[in-house]
């Protein structure tokens, strides 16, 4: 099988690198050292690329499927795709192979070598999309919160190896960040997630509030699904003030950079609140005062 020409996969790295302004948290902000930029970049371009194998949400006409050797009639099984893009994610750590293929982990492979960065953190984000496939619901919040290990916290821990600051202490603050962020998203895509058939929102949690699945499909958000979603809220922001502590603990370029996560996930919780938890008639979004009001907060260390 003949993989696209440069041209094509310029495209295909420039369609998935372009949806970082589209994202809830600033990704690589101008004010960070051109190295930082370029590198968390590159995590950024294999992080999204995974989720959309997860999601669905290739580009139309199979370009990725086919860098990736994968054949025409399975380039629409997103577990034959994950399994690809595997594969190809250990070529970028195999210094005596081929390298890889897509030219997102050919972007990131320098960045690997030069920040000594390990395979983990994003197997586990391949994990996270396989388990996507296979587990629709989830039981209990502590369920919720191992998915969270696989499907967020490897991003946080991938932001202090790139700029070398990880110990620890860091990484425990980090991933209550990652997993706050984690929840927040599904609290503003209930809908579209139960378009793609996953509920995100714990099932003891549903029964507690009197919650039914059909519930969720309504237009707007009934008594019952903004209580619980209140409550979920309640959690992520519990999680965020952990953060606080990591945000003061770092100086500089990258104090600005978590505060603007931390940041992020708060005003995405008062969006939702100010939304009085209707999450169903639209996903609530912070505007940029509020972002700006929120970071201003985390960077002086309040909850």
């Amino acid at each position: 099988m003949t993989p696209p020409g440069p041209a094509r996969a310029v495209d295909v790295e420039r369609a998935t690198l372009d949806k970082a302004a589209a994202e809830n948290f600033p990704v690589a902000p101008f004010f960070l050292p051109r190295a930082w930029r370029d590198d968390l970049m590159a995590v950024y371009g294999f992080a999204r690329l995974v989720d959309d194998i997860g999601d669905g949400d290739l580009a139309p006409g199979g370009a990725d499927a086919r860098i990736l050797g994968v054949a025409d009639g399975e380039a629409e099984d997103r577990l034959v795709l994950l399994d690809a893009f595997e594969a190809d994610l250990r070529r970028v750590f195999d210094p005596a192979g081929p390298g890889p293929r897509h030219p997102l982990l050919r972007r990131l492979q320098p960045v690997v070598r030069r920040r000594a960065l390990t395979p983990e953190p994003f197997l586990c984000l391949v994990a996270a999309n396989r388990q996507d496939q296979l587990v629709k619901r989830y039981e209990a919040y502590d369920d919720l919160l191992a998915y969270c290990e696989l499907s967020a916290n490897p991003v946080g821990r991938l932001v202090l190896a790139v700029t070398g600051t990880a110990t620890p202490e860091r990484i425990r603050r980090s991933d209550a960040v990652c997993t706050a962020l984690q929840i927040v998203e599904h609290l503003q895509d209930v809908a579209e997630d139960l378009g793609r058939d996953r509920v995100y929102l714990p099932a003891a949690d549903m029964k507690l509030f009197h919650v039914q699945e059909a519930d969720l499909a309504a237009a707007s958000a009934g008594a019952s699904v903004r209580a619980l979603v209140a409550y979920q809220a309640r959690r992520a922001l519990d999680l965020l003030d952990e953060g606080i502590p990591l945000v003061r603990s770092v100086h500089g370029r990258l104090r600005l950079l978590l505060a603007g996560f931390v940041a992020g996930g708060r005003a995405a919780v008062h969006a939702i609140t100010a939304a009085e938890y209707d999450v169903l008639s639209g996903p609530p979004k912070p505007g940029k005062v509020q972002l700006l009001r929120e970071a201003g907060v985390t960077l002086r260390g309040k909850g």
